[in-house]
């Protein structure tokens, strides 16, 4: 039986933000290609104008969010779900739930069943003060009471909530990655790099990802070879990291970077790919890294152990890159890199990941 399937809370699709994005990228089109009626919905200032993409329905919704900034983030969420509870939806798949939970009491204007994927951690992130926080939580607990299923990303986050809450009605399913299989040296010219002749990181450049730390360790190491920084420049931490490592011709701030191909090449000719990332649960980026061949050295936090295992290096302090780097052995890349390749095929899949949700919507529409 064909189900109709509409997802907020993303900032669109095509994805040209992040991974809440790639997963619903990802996702419908896989449900669309199983049969499945598929809405997303996107912000009317993402740059995709049609009302369909690879078969996949696109409504537009107001948000101008950089006119509007926070505020223009509630009135999206709030629009979107005014809409959604007049359709004939049978899932609404809410992709985070800050602020979407505050308007969650719509579900009673529906027999449409809502489930949410909780993401990280988010209370945690170091850049929201205590006020933020604390209402932060009140969203996490108003998507918990009122979701019909939760969706975890990573165990560590499944056995947050399972114990916070007392809850069962809560299963872990990963994102998925595809497989590169096609690097171009080409794309290193555009940099001035050397295939294995830099370091590299792919992140948002917020506190919570350790960037600094990275970036300190690397310096403390005294390498010449180049470190190669990709994330938007736009917010007020970027802003920060920019005046703190001005004049540091070998620490390269290039941006973002959406072309899928040159990014992955990047992440396959790095001597050495540093993921940083400490209070999400299983993140796209490091999949990614995984999937191109990337030589990892991971923030050390259950999230990132339990995605790699032991096919990685581990930091914590800025000390631990400088050894890393100081320190480095080309010893174990083959293994790790074949291993991690491993997993990308058999466990973090997008038709796999696919199929997990499917299955969780069928017995959510059972009951």
């Amino acid at each position: 039986m064909a189900i109709r399937i509409s997802i907020l809370g993303t900032r669109g699709i095509p994805n040209n933000y992040g991974g809440f994005e790639q997963n619903a990228e990802n996702l419908s089109q896989w449900w669309v290609r199983l049969g499945h009626e598929v809405v997303v919905y996107n912000p009317d200032e993402h740059p995709y104008k049609e009302t369909e993409w690879n078969r996949v329905e696109i409504k537009h919704v107001f948000s101008k969010e950089s006119k509007l900034g926070i505020w223009g983030t509630f009135i999206y969420d709030y629009l979107c779900l005014k809409d959604a509870i007049k359709q004939d939806y049978d899932i609404v798949l809410n992709l985070g739930y800050v602020p979407s939970a505050l308007f969650f009491n719509f579900k009673k204007k529906t027999k449409a069943k809502f489930v949410t994927n909780m993401d990280g951690l988010e209370w945690k992130r170091s850049k929201w003060n205590n006020v933020l926080r604390r209402f932060i939580k009140y969203c996490e607990k108003k998507a918990v009471s009122l979701s019909d299923f939760l969706i975890a990303d990573n165990p560590a986050i499944e056995d947050y909530y399972r114990k916070a809450y007392g809850i069962s009605y809560i299963k872990y399913i990963p994102y998925g990655a595809e497989l590169f299989n096609d690097p171009d040296q080409k794309f290193l010219e555009e940099y001035k790099l050397e295939h294995f002749r830099y370091y590299m990181l792919v992140a948002r450049l917020e506190p919570e990802n350790n960037i600094e730390i990275i970036l300190d360790g690397y310096l403390l190491s005294d390498m010449s070879e180049p470190f190669v920084v990709v994330g938007g420049l736009g917010n007020k931490y970027a802003v920060h990291l920019l005046e703190k490592y001005k004049g540091i011709n070998k620490i390269k701030f290039v941006g973002s970077i959406y072309d899928y191909k040159k990014l992955s090449s990047l992440r396959w000719f790095s001597k050495l790919y540093f993921h940083g990332h400490s209070v999400g649960g299983t993140n796209p980026s490091l999949l990614e890294a995984m999937a191109s061949n990337a030589y990892i050295c991971a923030h050390d936090n259950p999230f990132n152990r339990h995605v790699l295992g032991n096919n990685g290096f581990y930091f914590k302090t800025k000390e631990d890159v400088a050894n890393l780097i100081k320190n480095y052995t080309d010893e174990y890349r083959k293994e790790f890199v074949e291993k991690n390749r491993q997993k990308i095929k058999e466990i973090y899949n997008w038709e796999k990941v696919s199929r997990e949700y499917l299955k969780v919507f069928e017995e959510v529409l059972q009951k």
